[in-house]
């Protein structure tokens, strides 16, 4: 049961052939039969899961208040406050957080009735692209335990391949859902900014980063954006716009639907057998009856440059916060003030956290805001436009999620640069702010290739109808990581 869809899982739920307490213990005993060779959980909350799968089997028994993800137990991004559970960011700054209330999806999937079965790993703060840089373990991707996960939601992307938990959350800055998704041959969606409340996600680039879905396949992302999506008062970038019901827009038909591949992303820098997977993809949509032509976004060789200077400054702002005066760590025996600030930093945050910091506030320090800071915001925008100029034509655009598929742990530690353009082809959307998903297309040996439809902001419609099409006339997302 472990292997089955969140929808699946509705189904026998409803009709009784299966409790939620059932499902609920298969995802621990899967736990601990695989998890220490995965490692995608930081904290596991077994005996709080287990009392809100009983309460899901009293719903069912009532008839009453049954949504499609009552008893479904999902894992949830350790950046997102859970009242009562530690919520550490895999940092060790936070390693002993508590927090004294919930993340508003938090609020939301407990309200619907799922099952919240633990944290996953992640990049500490979510800054990496592998799930290497966690203060506590790095994770591993379950088609080959010697690959990185991607990230920085490895440990949710890889918990769902691994069929540790049915559905997780994740969160996406500059490709921290899609990424991961790609390399783990799940689906992760990436909604628009401002789709899904930020309030309770620990920030790391309050501009760019949006929560979002990983899931089996698309059918499931549908029904996690249901419910995810909507205004939050407590959110002040959240949108007050109508939701539509996802599940409509998987009718299974793209017929004259016009897509766009975008040129630059089919270039230098992408492996030949992604570049053969996409290429199969965009053939496979032309005979479903699409209309695929060649776009050409000229502002995407600075997207990478232009990210790097944009959420690193505005990390160094939010991590600010962490003084070991209010909360976290705190060193112990300073002398003074400005001592135990820069101790406490020293000791809590890891290499690559101090790397983006000293970036960031390198590029927002007087004298230098306006070349690198304020210049970033002026490409941010050409970005944008671009983007725009492109949708005139086309519905959905279309690339690889990643240049590669995953690549062996340690290979890229050594070389920021590198690990930082694994994000080319996910960052462009983060800083335009639209919506993408990364859907499983091929395979280069026995390692999963990520598709990227991207959308026109609050159009995820338009992805669920044309992922879900193509997944339905291919058999990739049946496939499963032989562990």
């Amino acid at each position: 049961m472990n292997n089955k869809t969140a929808h699946e899982l509705h189904t026998l739920l409803t009709e009784r052939k299966l409790s939620a307490t059932e499902l609920t213990e298969a995802a621990f005993a899967r736990i601990e039969k695989v998890e220490d060779k995965v490692k995608a959980f930081v904290t596991l909350t077994k005996d709080e899961a287990l009392k809100q799968a009983r309460a899901a089997d009293e719903q069912f028994k009532s008839g009453k208040n049954i949504t499609p993800l009552t008893g479904i137990p999902i894992a949830v991004k350790d950046n997102m406050c859970t009242r009562g559970t530690l919520t550490t960011c895999s940092s060790k700054i936070l390693a002993n957080y508590l927090p004294p209330y919930d993340a508003t999806v938090v609020t939301k999937l407990k309200a619907a009735g799922a099952v919240i079965i633990g944290k996953t790993n992640l990049d500490e703060f979510a800054m990496g692209s592998s799930t290497e840089n966690s203060a506590f373990h790095p994770t591993r991707n379950p088609w080959d335990v010697k690959t990185v996960p991607g990230g920085s939601s490895g440990g949710s992307a890889a918990a769902v391949a691994a069929s540790e938990t049915i559905l997780a959350t994740g969160s996406d800055t500059g490709g921290s859902i899609r990424q991961p998704a790609s390399f783990c041959g799940v689906v992760g969606l990436k909604p628009t900014y401002g789709r899904v409340s930020r309030y309770g996600l620990v920030a790391f680039a309050s501009s760019l980063d949006q929560i979002g879905p990983l899931t089996k396949d698309v059918t499931d992302a549908a029904i996690m954006m249901n419910l995810l999506a909507g205004h939050d008062p407590k959110d002040s970038t959240s949108v007050d716009l109508p939701v539509p019901d996802y599940r409509q827009a998987l009718v299974g038909d793209v017929k004259n639907v016009r897509i766009g591949v975008i040129k630059e992303l089919m270039g230098a820098g992408i492996e030949p057998e992604v570049k053969d997977a996409i290429k199969a993809a965009v053939n496979k949509l032309a005979e479903l009856g699409a209309k695929i032509t060649e776009v050409s976004l000229p502002s995407f060789e600075y997207a990478v440059a232009t990210y790097y200077l944009i959420a690193p400054a505005e990390a160094s702002s939010n991590l600010a916060r962490y003084d070991g005066v209010k909360f976290g760590l705190r060193t112990k025996g300073d002398k003074d003030l400005i001592t135990m600030y820069s101790n406490t930093r020293q000791e809590g945050f890891g290499p690559e956290v101090k790397r983006r910091i000293m970036l960031g506030t390198y590029a927002l320090s007087a004298g230098y805001y306006d070349a690198y800071y304020l210049k970033a915001l002026k490409v941010r925008t050409v970005i944008k436009r671009d983007f725009e100029k492109a949708f005139k034509d086309c519905d959905v655009l279309l690339s690889p999620t990643a240049p590669t598929v995953a690549f062996k742990l340690g290979a890229k530690t050594a070389d920021p640069l590198a690990m930082y353009l694994s994000d080319i082809a996910t960052i462009p959307v983060n800083l335009a702010g639209l919506p993408a998903l990364s859907l499983p297309c091929g395979f280069a040996g026995n390692l999963p290739i990520g598709l990227q439809v991207i959308g026109q902001a609050f159009k995820e419609d338009a992805l669920f109808r044309v992922s879900f099409a193509y997944e339905q006339n291919t058999e990739w997302h049946k496939k499963t990581a032989a562990l």
